[in-house]
């Protein structure tokens, strides 16, 4: 069995690709440069994971016209990543317009080319940052989209196990599969040393603070 994997090099991606192998599939990475204030960072961690894996194929994605578009922290410089708030009514910044259909696209491509079954992706919607394209009703969606746009003869499942989790949750299913989370990185804003103040870096150390372990990652604050 064969797995396509969209590994960021963050601490959900890696878990799930360490779950796909536990499931049997050898797995056929795919990471997005798209232009990301921690690019390189991410490039670094998801080559490390998918190393470890013993992927059979590692297919680096370059989508820099999200920069072009802006209207993202993550892609636009003159915009400040967003501290994380509790309070906040709407989508926070960092949000990438549209960008997990870009990159289902491109892994369901990549599925029908390598004649693989699976798409994994590691979109969350309960402690997540509220972003519309990880909703169980877009990926119910994209289902139907892969269903009905590849050959009849392609039969490629999208698996979303993460969708109904927490990041704790997350976290516990990653130290029971030996993930090494040392080599992942969430942070938005930083590539030394994470801020410990954005979103992505709040759920992660939320997570290990419930589980009393000791995050392996440097923090600012």
């Amino acid at each position: 069995m064969k797995a396509v994997c969209l590994i960021s090099g963050g601490m959900d991606s890696s878990t799930l690709a360490y779950l796909a192998k536990s499931e049997g599939y050898d797995i056929l990475a795919i990471h997005a440069n798209y232009g990301q204030r921690t690019e390189n960072k991410e490039r670094a961690c998801a080559r490390k994971i998918a190393g470890l894996l013993g992927a059979q194929d590692v297919v680096e994605i370059d989508l820099r016209y999200f920069p072009q578009f802006g209207a993202s922290s993550l892609t636009d410089l003159a915009i400040t990543v967003d501290r994380f708030d509790p309070d906040r009514a709407h989508v926070p910044n960092t949000y990438v317009p549209f960008r997990n259909a870009n990159l289902l696209s491109i892994a369901t491509s990549f599925a029908e080319a390598k004649g693989a079954g699976a798409i994994f992706i590691g979109v969350q919607a309960l402690d997540y940052s509220g972003y519309p394209d990880c909703r169980p009703a877009f990926i119910d969606a994209f289902r139907r989209v892969i269903e009905l746009g590849t050959q009849e003869t392609s039969h490629i499942g999208l698996f979303t196990p993460f969708i109904h989790m927490t990041k704790t949750d997350i976290l516990k299913l990653g130290k029971e599969l030996g993930v090494p989370y040392e080599h992942t990185w969430s942070c938005y804003q930083n590539e030394e040393k994470a801020c410990g103040t954005c979103g992505s870096c709040h759920f992660r150390r939320g997570a290990f603070a419930a589980l009393g372990m000791t995050d392996p990652i440097p923090y600012e604050v």
